[in-house]
């Protein structure tokens, strides 16, 4: 944790968007080996008829924003559309390619490091952003500091931590924790229907050649009927404690 007497990240009125100046960012990283950047991977993709297209990134955004006040990071806005081709058969989603977001992760880790900001961490909302482990895979090994961060065990953790009956497996999208995330940061943007629009199909083994719509008429795969704001805010919290291996490898190594 932060423990040093150093201000956390100052966000916007919407909670989203960080709201540093630049004197703000120079005294977090002041007399540290190496500061560490944290950017959200999001997506803008379909979630059911209950969960905004946002979804993923407002999830990152709360994850991004939960680790921000817990250690001396640099908060970036979020990279709002990525990879959700799988979801293309739903009005309003929006994609970019996988090129396309390497690239711009590439671009953002650069410049970072530019301005002195010389590690980053990588929060990903959407799981179908397959490429954001090449980008962290390709840049460790020529000696730049990436993480990409939560790890499955992480998820693992804070499901067990937070109570969240339904496995990884089965609650696959817009399902009890991303439910129960959104319940808890963002209520507001949860409608009715929920509660009733359980669906499981745990056999996806052709989904990246069929899509998300060979297996769910409604885009929901999983059991948010079970969602919670209470779990949503203890799944928010453990990955809070799981980031810190994280943070230190990255200011140590």
């Amino acid at each position: 944790m932060s423990g040093s007497g150093t201000r956390p990240a100052v966000f916007g009125p919407d909670g989203l968007l960080p709201a540093d100046t630049t004197e703000d960012v120079r005294d977090r990283g002041a007399g540290r080996s190496r500061q560490v950047a944290v950017l959200p991977v999001g997506s803008f993709e379909q979630h059911g008829p209950f969960l905004p297209l946002a979804t993923d990134t407002l999830i990152a955004c709360a994850v991004a924003r939960q680790i921000a006040g817990a250690y001396p990071v640099h908060l970036l806005p979020p990279v709002t559309i990525s990879c959700s081709h799988e979801h293309a058969a739903w009005p309003g989603t929006v994609s970019i390619s996988s090129v396309t977001l390497h690239s711009v992760v590439r671009d953002i880790a650069d410049s970072l490091r530019r301005s002195g900001v010389e590690a980053l961490v990588v929060v990903n909302g959407h799981g179908g952003n397959y490429v954001l482990g090449n980008v962290v895979q390709e840049s460790s090994a020529r000696g730049e500091h990436i993480a990409l961060f939560p790890a499955a065990e992480d998820w693992e953790t804070a499901r067990e931590r937070a109570g969240v009956r339904t496995s990884l497996l089965t609650d696959m999208h817009a399902g009890e924790i991303e439910t129960s995330i959104l319940l808890h940061a963002h209520p507001e943007f949860v409608k009715d229907g929920y509660e009733k629009a359980d669906f499981v199909a745990d056999d996806r083994r052709h989904l990246l050649t069929t899509g998300m719509s060979a297996y769910t008429e409604s885009g929901v795969i999983g059991r948010p009927s079970l969602g919670s704001a209470e779990k949503g805010k203890e799944l928010l919290a453990s990955l809070a404690d799981s980031f810190r291996p994280y943070f230190s490898l990255l200011t140590s190594s």
